[in-house]
């Protein structure tokens, strides 16, 4: 096991969340992810990570897998202009590779915010840490897990 799909796995268990992580093989995209786990596209969660311009650090966009995100609402609900996040920003800041950005687990606090699309399901679907593995988790615990605000920040 990955060293970042073990902290998704030890963070979801100390969450005292019990998620199945699904390995999937190549899911680089939404629309691979949901066709790998049989869900609707919106109940993908996409990590969206960009650096906020006056912090320096990264801020998340959770979304829904049909979604985009709009550079203008997100800078606007970060309170702050955001540019792109370089690889090399993403890791040290999450522990994570693009493609396998987890929503929990980061090796430092992320902020985080919440697409109100995806609470519109049961259950959704997120990154475990690689570009191969997704967890299933309820919108509420995912909020709760991730300190993440609710806001409008799509096209």
């Amino acid at each position: 096991m990955s060293k970042s799909l073990k902290r998704v796995a030890e963070a979801l268990a100390a969450a005292g969340l019990s998620s199945e992580i699904r390995e999937v093989g190549a899911a680089r995209t939404a629309e691979e992810a949901a066709a790998a786990v049989g869900c609707g596209l919106d109940q993908i969660v996409k990590s969206i990570i960009f650096r906020g311009e006056t912090s320096g650090h990264v801020v998340l966009f959770l979304t829904a897998g049909g979604n985009r995100v709009s550079a203008e609402k997100a800078s606007a609900v970060a309170g702050q202009a955001l540019g792109k996040a370089d690889a090399g920003l993403i890791r040290a800041e999450t522990g994570f590779a693009i493609g396998g950005v987890a929503p929990l687990g980061h090796l430092a606090p992320v902020r985080s915010y919440l697409d109100p699309r995806l609470c519109a399901f049961d259950r959704v679907f997120a990154a475990a840490g690689t570009p191969r593995h997704l967890f299933d988790i309820a919108p509420a615990d995912l909020l709760r897990v991730t300190g993440a605000e609710i806001a409008d920040f799509t096209e």
